[in-house]
């Protein structure tokens, strides 16, 4: 009994003053103490709200969810909207081709360019708020809206000509009735000249719906007549249109250059 008994004082020795406590409540059949008298209160939590917000009741930049650029790549039609034809050779698909290849190169100049088509649609499918039965009404005043939202410094349409008289030729640019897009449509016309050999001069363009309302300085370039067979060889010559490309670019560097 004396052994048995000094084996488990010893035992209850080793036992941490906690757990020595709970061996002898329950070796004497007492109920367990309660720790929660011990227990620290529950922090109450703030609710959220808005005003822990640190931008809260600032007033939001929107004019930075949009783009902004030096040239704005006006592609001409699009989607429904073929433009000129020749057979199966279709306008819109000359004016994106070589809008591609001119965003690059301007973009390589470190030139900042936005284009407002990247591939075959019409702009007209994006105007909800022209509420007109024309889609080239809705075309020509989504152009339009997006020349007023999106912030530029001058605008670029591009265009392939047609005319019934097949020995016509060339590039042609058009300008509004304004000094600054005259010196940017002479630019152009004088490296696409160069390019293609012509000496053709640029020409005031009234009944154009895009220089009429555009407040920027904008041009339209005529870049060669798809009724012609000189012309529209180059005009669907991948390599052409590089080249193409590369005179408009250099005419818009040197207006930036120069003006």
């Amino acid at each position: 009994m004396f052994h048995r008994s000094f084996l488990v004082n010893r035992r209850l020795r080793r036992l941490s003053p906690f757990l020595l406590s709970m061996t002898l409540c329950m070796s004497l059949g007492l109920a367990q103490p309660s720790f929660a008298a011990h227990r620290e209160a529950p922090i109450p939590h703030k609710q959220a709200s808005i005003e822990d917000d640190p931008l809260f009741g600032l007033t939001p930049h929107y004019s930075r969810a949009l783009p902004s650029a030096e040239v704005l790549i006006d592609v001409g039609h699009g989607g429904i909207d073929g433009g000129a034809h020749h057979e199966s050779l279709l306008e819109k698909d000359i004016n994106l081709a070589v809008s591609k290849k001119l965003y690059l190169m301007l973009r390589s100049s470190g030139i900042r360019t936005i284009m407002n088509r990247s591939g075959d649609y019409a702009l007209s499918d994006d105007n909800r708020w022209h509420h007109s039965r024309s889609r080239h009404q809705r075309d020509l005043s989504q152009r339009s809206q997006l020349t007023k939202e999106i912030q530029t410094q001058i605008v670029i349409s591009l265009h392939v000509n047609w005319v019934p008289n097949k020995t016509r030729r060339g590039p042609l640019v058009l300008h509004q009735n304004e000094g600054e897009s005259a010196f940017l449509a002479f630019c152009i016309q004088d490296m696409l000249n160069r390019h293609q050999h012509t000496a053709t001069l640029p020409v005031i363009g009234k009944p154009f719906y895009i220089l009429n309302v555009v407040k920027q300085p904008a041009v339209i370039v005529e870049m060669g007549f798809l009724s012609n067979n000189g012309d529209r060889r180059m005009l669907t010559d991948p390599i052409k249109q590089g080249e193409i490309a590369d005179a408009i670019a250099s005419g818009v560097r040197n207006y930036i250059l120069f003006r």
